[in-house]
């Protein structure tokens, strides 16, 4: 089963960037075992992007989490706890199809290349 699509799999935002993976687990292992817990980070900073995901083994553990963990302060800032939406695409086209991807990108790129001169 795909664990973006099931009942225990938590997006949590407003996470500050001091929070680590291990934080985030001490913050909802109270609420039952967990699967899984992940902070992606930003692929040319290694920072955190403010947001992360919990997967609990069991939905109504997921579901105490919801009520107990959404709105709550960590590391001063305001958690927002909610079930994970599952990630869509448009399969039918490349996402480097699309103008803004390669415009962006050739922006990031020209970027990179003049910090590197300097």
């Amino acid at each position: 089963m795909d664990k973006r699509r099931s009942k225990n799999y938590l997006y949590v935002g407003g996470i500050d960037e001091s929070v680590s993976e291990e934080l985030l687990r001490a913050a909802f292992i109270p609420f039952g075992d967990l699967k899984d817990v992940v902070l992606p980070r930003d692929h040319k900073t290694n920072r955190t992007r403010g947001f992360g995901f919990v997967t609990f083994e069991e939905e109504s553990d997921a579901q105490d989490a919801i009520d107990n963990m959404h709105e709550a302060e960590l590391q001063g800032r305001i958690l927002n706890v909610r079930l994970a939406n599952p990630r869509t695409i448009d399969k039918s086209r490349a996402v480097w199809s699309a103008d803004e991807w390669m415009e962006q990108n050739l922006q990031d790129e020209n970027a990179a290349k003049e910090e590197e001169a300097k």
